[in-house]
């Protein structure tokens, strides 16, 4: 099976989102794969222009960024194809997609054909965190604008066979305004690494 694993995390070594990835990859068994790390090696934000103006130019009018642009796109669109399986680690930042994220969902369109599902059947596991709490009965109900559109890109609009898994209140034992939930974070993080291990092994299955 060779998996396609991408990461967006600014944090490094200390990112949760990647700790959960890193669950759900510990249990492939040394599965091949192919990786992207949008922090470390941001896609340019330029480049969806470019592709996308590049398109509409005779091939022999177009620059070398239109060229460049979208040849990276076709890479990018190419790599889903390609991958029997995915694993996205993708934060929630300022109450919604990462840019790096971002940048990289509208390249990879770019790169497929109209209304192409890039992703058609294929198991992907999204992990997704919040530095703070956004559900039902919170102060902050209805700001998260990250995971819904992750859902709506990766399930609906690629196709793909979606296991979402969620964990909040990351900043806990960072952020000392939230020290009152400590045992609700613990709570939340056992949960989620449980799930991220979980899927991995049906990864493995497959």
């Amino acid at each position: 099976m060779a998996i396609l694993r991408i990461d967006a995390s600014i944090q490094g070594p200390n990112s949760a989102s990647s700790a959960l990835a890193d669950l759900v990859e510990k249990e492939l068994a040394g599965a091949p794969i192919v990786r992207r790390h949008l922090a470390t090696d941001p896609i340019p934000a330029e480049a969806w222009a470019n592709a996308i103006q590049g398109t509409y130019v005779p091939a022999e009018q177009r620059t070398a960024a239109h060229t460049s642009a979208i040849a990276l796109a076709g890479e990018l669109a190419g790599e889903l194809r390609s991958a029997d399986a995915v694993i996205f680690a993708f934060p929630f930042y300022n109450y919604g997609v990462s840019q790096h994220v971002k940048t990289w969902i509208d390249l990879a369109m770019a790169g497929g054909e109209q209304g192409e599902k890039l992703l058609d059947g294929k198991p992907a596991v999204v992990l997704t965190t919040r530095g703070g709490a956004y559900g039902p009965g919170t102060p902050r109900d209805g700001w998260d604008h990250n995971t819904e559109y992750l859902r709506r890109v990766v399930a609906d609009i690629w196709g793909a066979d979606l296991t979402l898994i969620e964990r909040e209140f990351t900043l806990v034992g960072v952020n000392p305004a939230l020290d009152a939930f400590t045992e609700t974070a613990e709570l939340m993080h056992k949960t989620a690494a449980e799930a991220a291990s979980a899927a991995g092994r049906v990864l493995a299955s497959r």
